[in-house]
C-alpha cells in the first residue's frame, strides 16, 4: 500500500506545475497588510533619535554628531514603531523586500 502512496506523489510532483513561482521572471505579489521592510528618505531626516529610542529591538542606531543613520534588518522585527514615532515622517514601512546589500551581521548605514 505504501508503494502506490509514493508512487502517486512522484507523479504528482513530475506532472503537476511547481510548487515555487520562477523568481526573476515572476515576481511574488505580496497581502494586503504585508509590513515589508523599512525605507528612509535622508535627506529629510533630522536624526532626532526619535526612532532609536522606540526600536523595541535596538535594531536602529542614530548618531547626530556624523548625520549617521544605520539598521540591522535582521534584528528588526517590522513593528513599525519607528515610522509611528518619526517627527518628519522620513521613515516609511515598504511591501516587499529589498534585495540584500550587505554581509549577514554587518549594519546598513545611511549619510546625510
Amino acid at each position: 500500500m505504501q508503494f502506490f502512496t509514493i508512487a502517486g506523489m512522484i507523479l504528482r510532483s513530475l506532472f503537476g506545475k511547481p510548487a515555487t513561482l520562477m523568481y526573476p521572471v515572476v515576481q511574488r505579489e505580496y497581502v494586503q497588510g504585508n509590513r515589508g521592510h523599512i525605507e528612509i528618505a535622508i535627506e529629510d531626516c533630522i536624526f532626532c533619535g526619535l526612532c532609536q529610542r522606540k526600536c523595541p529591538t535596538d535594531a536602529i542606531t542614530v548618531d547626530r554628531a556624523e548625520k549617521l543613520w544605520e539598521i540591522q534588518r535582521l534584528r528588526c522585527i517590522s513593528c513599525s514603531s519607528c515610522t509611528e514615532a518619526c517627527p518628519k515622517k522620513c521613515l516609511a514601512m515598504k511591501s516587499g523586500y529589498s534585495a540584500a546589500v550587505c554581509i549577514p551581521g554587518e549594519k546598513e548605514q545611511a549619510r546625510a
